[in-house]
């Protein structure tokens, strides 16, 4: 029972609001040691997690990738690419990047898309580019909301669209506990189904209000342009 006293330590580790990298790292050790593990295995089970589990950190190669790839104007190219397409509003380009990016999750390939490596150098550009073509400059408070419904694509887009997939490890862990403890044959495919209604009805509900986005900024962008020279923000 001793050795539960690693539970401990991440429950005030997490209380007193300390690095959550520092509290389960803590009480990974203090774990180890009170289960009679020597520092040298301690070190060696680190290790091998690391090891096992190497793809978690692959954004330490795309992000300095995608800073250099910004700084040599990566987000100017995509505010100059959405600017040809003249039929593309804010909202039409982002209900379109909702759908692919739900697309792709239903398949599988969740790090096709990404916060980090599309949705801030290109897609939020690329949004901000077609209502500024349409409105002019945008206020800050306009801008933000832009690039909050560009963040809000990517991420209804994954959520509801992985469910879909066979092999992700919620459906796994469903089918498996489900199975294991009910003894019954429920099968990846059976939840793969249920889920396509309520990816659908998602993509519905938030493809609407992405396509409503257009009139939203514009009444934002006419209320900042009525309002008066000093008056309070």
């Amino acid at each position: 029972m001793i050795v539960l006293l690693g539970v401990l330590v991440v429950v005030i580790g997490f209380a007193t609001r300390r690095n959550p990298l520092l509290v389960v790292g803590g009480a990974g050790i203090a774990t180890g040691l009170l289960g009679g593990l020597s520092p040298q295995r301690v070190l060696a089970a680190f290790g091998e997690g690391f090891a096992s589990s190497r793809s978690v950190t692959i954004f330490v190669i795309t992000l300095p990738v995608i800073g250099l790839l910004e700084r040599y104007g990566l987000q100017e190219q995509a505010r100059r690419l959405i600017s040809r397409f003249g039929a593309l509003t804010t909202g039409r380009f982002l209900a379109l990047y909702l759908l692919l990016r739900q697309l792709t999750a239903a398949l599988g390939l969740n790090s096709v898309f990404g916060h980090a490596q599309t949705v801030r150098p290109l897609a939020a550009p690329m949004a901000e580019g077609a209502a500024e073509r349409r409105h002019g400059p945008l206020p800050d408070k306009v801008r933000e909301k832009v690039r909050s419904f560009a963040a809000s694509a990517d991420n209804v887009g994954l959520f509801f669209g992985e469910d879909v997939f066979l092999a992700v490890g919620s459906i796994l862990l469903i089918t498996g506990f489900v199975n294991t403890t009910y003894h019954t044959h429920l099968e990846p495919l059976d939840l793969a189904l249920w889920a396509v209604p309520t990816a659908l009805c998602a993509l519905a509900v938030h493809g609407w209000r992405l396509l409503r986005l257009d009139c939203t900024l514009a009444r934002a962008v006419a209320r900042t342009a009525d309002k008066p020279v000093g008056a309070a923000k």
